[in-house]
């Protein structure tokens, strides 16, 4: 389950992809799928949640890990190398980036 707290010792990524209306449906599958089938299997793996913006025209990843370095190992599988080739097809760019909690306001 996610969890938003910075009392939480957990690596936050989130990643957007840019992606054309006519592609989003396409990109929002094969992550899905990559999510349900080989991320989520991944030692370290916490949870995820996949955003789209009204327009269709961007995804957002909300994915927590126990580490960084956990987030690291996922991405030299092998299979997810494949994946990740698919889905860079799949959209204009994409940009994973490494957060840390600062502060949650309730």
């Amino acid at each position: 389950m996610l969890t938003i707290s910075n009392d939480a010792d957990i690596q936050t990524i989130i990643t957007t992809f840019e992606v054309t209306p006519a592609t989003c449906q396409d990109l929002l599958e094969e992550l899905s799928a990559a999510c349900q089938e080989v991320i989520s299997k991944q030692p370290g793996y916490i949870a995820s949640a996949l955003h789209i913006n009204d327009a269709r025209t961007r995804i957002a990843n909300y994915s927590q890990w126990k580490s960084r370095e956990d987030f690291h190992a996922m991405l030299r599988v092998n299979e997810m190398q494949v994946r990740n080739r698919r889905i860079h097809e799949l959209c204009k760019n994409f940009a994973p980036v490494l957060y840390e909690v600062a502060v949650c306001l309730k």
